[in-house]
């Protein structure tokens, strides 16, 4: 951005300075016009280098990737984490099936809770990076609990059998629960303490270093109780 500021006023102060040149008045007619015309066309081009380079920069800023951003500030970040009570995704609960997970009966452990889709592509990339961990946070006494949302139940499970992941998953098929947690597009991934609270958010693909470091604001949280 401070790059992009120095380019525009470089850019102005020398629209200012051609737009500015002073035509010699004992030119001929003709030479004078070819001047100002000359002068008219540097400025337009001028003035249209400066609206390209801040299109680009604009552009550049929306192609972001989500999984390269900062861990998310969200008004749910330090309150308690919606409640919810969704069916369970495994091979022996069809999509009628009476099992369920309620949240709240897993408070006085910490959670990962990952919301994903099986027609997402980011949640198709970090999978395996989710699917390795798990092991690991399972050491820590982290659940990882996946949120299939808005999905049928057998591409859910598709999508697990594809990844190879043994984590519990629910399915948020109306959507309810995603509204809820203030989810915009999947993945996004929010980390609970041993009472329930978010203490941070990642929105987008997690990557090795954004879970490494919300893991560790989780073992912290734990360590200070």
């Amino acid at each position: 951005m401070c790059q992009m500021s120095l380019i525009a006023f470089l850019l102005a102060a020398l629209l200012k300075k051609v737009m500015c040149m002073d035509i010699p008045e004992n030119q001929p007619a003709h030479a004078q016009r070819n001047r100002r015309h000359l002068r008219r066309v540097v400025g337009i081009s001028l003035v249209g280098l400066l609206c390209l380079g801040f299109l680009v920069l604009l552009g550049s800023q929306l192609l972001t990737p989500a999984s390269n951003q900062a861990a998310s500030v969200s008004p749910l970040i330090g309150h308690p984490a919606p409640d919810f009570t969704l069916a369970t995704l495994n091979a022996s609960a069809g999509p009628g099936s009476a099992s369920s997970l309620h949240l709240a009966s897993l408070k006085g452990r910490p959670i990962m809770l990952n919301f994903w889709a099986s027609w997402c592509d980011p949640c198709k990339h970090e999978a395996p990076l989710l699917r390795a961990n798990w092991p690991i946070l399972q050491s820590q006494g982290i659940l990882l609990l996946g949120i299939d949302f808005q999905d049928t139940h057998s591409d859910g499970l598709a999508f697990l059998r594809t990844y190879g992941i043994s984590y519990p998953n629910v399915v948020d098929s109306t959507g309810s629960t995603a509204i809820n947690y203030g989810v915009s597009a999947v993945p996004e991934t929010f980390f609970l303490n041993r009472q329930g609270i978010i203490v941070s958010k990642v929105i987008g693909e997690v990557t090795e270093q954004s879970l490494l470091s919300n893991v560790h604001l989780l073992t912290q949280a734990q360590a200070l109780r």
